[in-house]
């Protein structure tokens, strides 16, 4: 079996690297990209062959399509009359339908859509995948491979996919975000900069291990932190008179109602 990944962008060349650590060989393994410079550094950093869309596409018994959604028509033109029959096309292009996707290719193509995120970069990503209308349970089996060797995976129906790219498609930036602000105030309170930023990561770090170690409810690890009177409390009460959580709420809204934009073809 053969897997081609058509763009060769941040995700692109992580999704390369996991499957290469998770144990594919090289030789099993293809990638399109159109920037000649780009293509030379793969080649050196992996040993992997890079080649146009068309022939990666025609290689392959699988096609994983890492383009952007504004590129995704000019993807599906290029490898529809190239795709071997029966290959399966795996999209983690943010919102766009397995419907689209199926439009764009020859009848019957199995086709999965991904929505992965970041963390993918260390092996801690976050997939969500759902099937289209001629995918099978090995089409499913094969897309929940690829996606492990960076990180987690879990089948959804297609109608979530808008909600998942919302929390963890572009939740790593939310996270960031905080963190961020957090440093900032660790200066502002007279903190050196190296000094806040160990203070913050670690912090975050041992309260996510401990969300998921623990499976213990956020709302009940928060409390235990927080004494009556305390500190923890007077900072939670400054983030409520500022309404964080429904800011949280307002841009989650906000970044799903994009995903749907970007469903429906409007930019």
């Amino acid at each position: 079996m053969t897997v081609a990944i058509l763009g060769a962008g941040v995700m692109g060349e992580t999704l390369l690297s996991g499957l290469l650590r998770s144990g594919r060989a090289i030789d099993s393994l293809v990638i399109s990209e159109r920037r000649p410079e780009r293509a030379a550094e793969l080649t050196e950093k992996y040993g992997v062959q890079v080649l146009d869309n068309a022939a990666a596409a025609a290689a392959a018994t699988t096609v994983v399509l890492v383009v952007k959604p504004q590129d995704m028509a000019t993807a599906l033109a290029e490898i529809c009359d190239a795709l071997r029959p029966g290959a399966l096309v795996v999209s983690l292009a943010a919102g766009i339908t397995t419907a689209t996707l199926e439009a764009g290719l020859p009848q019957g193509t199995p086709v999965v859509r991904v929505m992965p995120n970041t963390p993918a970069l260390v092996d801690e990503g976050m997939a969500a995948i759902s099937p289209g209308e001629h995918c099978d349970e090995a089409h499913l089996a094969e897309a929940e491979e690829l996606l492990r060797s960076c990180g987690r995976v879990l089948r959804l129906p297609e109608n979530y996919l808008d909600a998942v790219t919302a929390i963890s498609g572009s939740g790593p930036a939310y996270i960031f975000y905080v963190v961020e602000a957090m440093i900032e105030a660790g200066v502002l309170l007279g903190l050196p900069r190296a000094t806040s930023t160990e203070l913050v990561v670690q912090t975050l770090y041992g309260a996510a291990t401990m969300l998921r170690e623990t499976g213990t409810h956020p709302t009940v690890l928060r409390e235990q932190v927080s004494s009556p009177a305390g500190t923890t409390m007077a900072a939670l009460r400054e983030l409520d008179d500022h309404k964080v959580r429904a800011a949280f709420l307002t841009a989650m809204e906000a970044a799903r109602d994009r995903s749907r934009e970007l469903a429906k073809g409007q930019g």
